[in-house]
């Protein structure tokens, strides 16, 4: 059976993966074919042997189908993915920070002067400061112990729209538990509870602080609101898209064969719904200061991950009242942003342009 397996269907394709021009992206397409017959793809001739062909063609849309047409002793069959060319890419990385609530209870509470008066704020604002770097903070809508973000006071609207070009405010979820809140739910409830959060986030933020959601809750959604979510503007998902014991998890429901490509690859576009998915690079707390550049060097060696760094952490770790408390959390994460810096990474926002491109 004719079937083309490089590019795989949704690939995001850029410079590495190629010869670019102005205007095109020269790739090499392979797969399967059968015997005693010519193939060719995008009109373009195929070499073919051994039951498999080769054709250089040349991309030239931000995306573009690419078919292989055989010929032969097993009639006429035809096979075809459609690519994503990222046109202006280069190398770049995004900081998202997961279960955002204790720094919102502790400002409100504490009624500090300035934002930055909460040290946490205050070690972000130092990353930016040294290294330019920008953080997409998702938060909830409330904590365990009753506080909302409702009594989070407007009084420092003024501080966040000073940051807005560095530090966003995003829907992560309504609350911490349960675990995987939207695993099951519908795209309904899931919307609502983002409504909720975002017209707390424009209250006392500003509009220009609101950034459209890239990592859901535990990044289990059902695939039926993948449309919605596009509708509400949100244009990327990030996960893990780790395969454990029991299957492929945190990977948004996609299927087996999607969520393997993105284990070895960055991104993948379903376009059916119009999203992008994105695999997480690190995730600071679980990777100490001294394994960050291990971690993170084959990736950069790898042209298949290489041109974004999707870099990640969670709030929790930071505070020493959590369980799991990690004294140099502070220092994992500036040991992660100083290492894509110094190799030639720029920081950018998800929600801006494709992919930050």
């Amino acid at each position: 059976m004719l079937r083309i397996t490089e590019p795989f269907h949704g690939a995001v394709l850029n410079h590495r993966h190629g010869v670019q021009t102005v205007d095109s992206l020269t790739v090499t397409v392979s797969g399967d074919a059968p015997p005693y017959g010519s193939v060719t793809v995008n009109g373009v001739p195929a070499t073919v042997k051994g039951g498999r062909f080769t054709a250089t063609v040349a991309v030239t849309a931000a995306e573009q189908n690419l078919t292989a047409v055989y010929d032969g002793t097993f009639g006429h069959q035809e096979h075809t993915v459609r690519v994503v060319w990222d046109q202006r890419s280069r190398p770049r990385y995004r900081f998202s920070i997961d279960d955002n609530s204790f720094w919102l209870r502790d400002v409100a509470q504490q009624g500090y002067a300035s934002l930055y008066d909460c040290f946490y704020l205050d070690i972000l604002r130092n990353l930016n400061r040294e290294y330019g770097a920008k953080f997409t903070v998702n938060i909830y809508y409330e904590t365990a112990d009753g506080f909302q973000i409702t009594d989070f006071p407007d009084r420092y609207r003024a501080e966040f729209e000073a940051a807005a070009d560095w530090l966003v405010l995003a829907f992560h979820a309504k609350a911490n538990d349960p675990d995987r809140p939207y695993q099951y739910a519908s795209a309904e409830t899931l919307i609502a509870d983002m409504d909720q959060v975002e017209e707390q986030i424009v209250r006392f933020a500003g509009e220009q602080s609101l950034a459209p959601p890239t990592v859901i809750h535990w990044g289990m959604v059902q695939p039926s609101a993948f449309k919605a979510l596009y509708d509400h503007g949100i244009r990327v998902l990030s996960g893990f898209f780790a395969r454990w014991s029991q299957g492929w998890d945190i990977n948004y429901w996609l299927d087996d064969a999607r969520s393997e490509y993105l284990w070895n690859h960055e991104a993948l576009k379903d376009f059916d719904s119009g999203l992008v998915f994105s695999r997480c690079d690190i995730v600071c707390n679980n990777t100490p200061v001294e394994r960050v550049a291990a971690t993170l060097q084959p990736l950069a060696d790898n042209p298949e991950q290489a041109e974004i760094m999707d870099l990640f952490t969670h709030e929790q770790y930071f505070w020493p009242f959590y369980s799991h408390y990690l004294p140099d959390h502070a220092q994992r994460l500036d040991a992660a942003i100083r290492w894509v810096t110094e190799h030639g990474y720029e920081p950018v926002f998800f929600h801006q342009g494709f992919l930050g491109g």
